[in-house]
């Protein structure tokens, strides 16, 4: 993996528009980086979201900021959109993997694309 060069991933993202694709998509501030906020109340609050093999087709995929970067993809009913990604990479099966690490370097959000299911 290499840190985003955001005209590239927007050219990642063009590739995979109005298709067919697999988006694998993980946010994760608990067992992987073992950030936490503290509640009103006092307590320790972990959240988390992961979705794998849902397949979607979007009209166009878009990557905003200056780092860590948003990626929103646009469907016909709605979005999809990841943000505090920091690097990424095509890998030899021609997905795309765009994560983001906190500070520690600890996984904390992932999106994945592919014309097969991940």
């Amino acid at each position: 993996m290499e840190s985003i060069r955001k005209e590239e991933v927007q050219q990642a993202l063009d590739r995979f528009s109005k298709q067919q694709v697999y988006v694998h998509l993980e946010s994760n501030q608990g067992a992987y980086t073992q950030g936490a906020y503290t509640s009103n109340k006092g307590s320790v609050h972990h959240s988390g979201v992961f979705i794998r093999n849902a397949g979607i087709r979007y009209s166009h995929g878009k990557i905003t900021g200056d780092g860590p970067y948003r990626v929103g993809l646009k469907m016909e009913l709605g979005w999809v959109y990841a943000e505090g990604l920091t690097d990424w990479e095509w890998d030899d099966q021609g997905r795309l993997l765009l994560v983001g690490y906190d500070p520690e370097g600890r996984l904390a959000v992932a999106l994945h694309l592919s014309q097969q299911p991940l």
